[in-house]
């Protein structure tokens, strides 16, 4: 089975090579940023609601930490917020709009890479489709009336081959770059859900308690 994959692999020409460095980068990629999202993804209700209890306690420090050991993007916005519990309300949304604005960058990194993948890997077997046919056509031009099937047969191999590599390496990039962005998405909104919502529980509701307890 072994031989019979790396002859199919060597019958693809040097184009077929390309396309498996191509397919281990987006493996490799895909896998990192599966991982990195998944523990990043967190409860955010629950956590949310942990840090208002800590709040109506008046223990902003026992939330801070609680924020600074909980992993993810939505707890580095909360920990923005809770740095600002006692400023205003354009100072409170500037330094949560700038935590999350921090975070996103780093939530989509190496996606776009995917999505060059997925691009350029059918490209790569268009070109193996196009030398495997001038492949084809040189051994006719040189074989002539000697020219056998068996001969034409490799360069038919290398341009059918890369072909299906190249749409073998994209359809799954594509797959993994939406599975991907559609993560993101989430992280994001529930960063949004998790700013605001501690915002206005800063400005109505902790404040108040702490006004009452003077």
């Amino acid at each position: 089975m072994n031989a019979f994959n790396y002859s199919v692999f060597a019958k693809g020409g040097p184009v077929m090579w390309l396309l498996v460095l191509l397919g281990l980068a987006a493996a490799i990629i895909f896998v990192e940023r599966a991982l990195y999202l998944h523990r990043g993804q967190i409860k955010s209700t629950e956590f949310l609601g942990g840090i208002k209890n800590l709040l109506l306690k008046q223990r902003l420090m026992e939330a801070l930490t609680l924020a600074e050991e909980t992993p993810g993007p939505v707890a580095k916005v909360v920990k923005a917020g809770l740095r600002h519990a006692t400023d205003d309300e354009p100072a409170m949304r500037f330094a949560l709009q700038e935590a999350a604005i921090v975070e996103i960058p780093v939530l989509e990194r190496r996606i776009s890479a995917l999505a060059a993948i997925a691009q350029i890997a059918p490209l790569f077997g268009l070109l193996g489709t196009l030398l495997g046919m001038i492949k084809t056509f040189w051994l006719f031009n040189q074989g002539g009336n000697y020219a056998t099937p068996a001969v034409l047969a490799g360069g038919m191999w290398e341009a059918l081959l890369t072909a299906a590599a190249g749409l073998a390496v994209a359809i799954p990039a594509h797959v993994a770059r939406h599975f991907l962005t559609g993560r993101v998405r989430l992280l994001v909104q529930d960063m949004e859900w998790a700013g605001s919502e501690l915002m206005r529980f800063l400005l109505r509701e902790y404040r108040h308690g702490a006004g009452e307890k003077k």
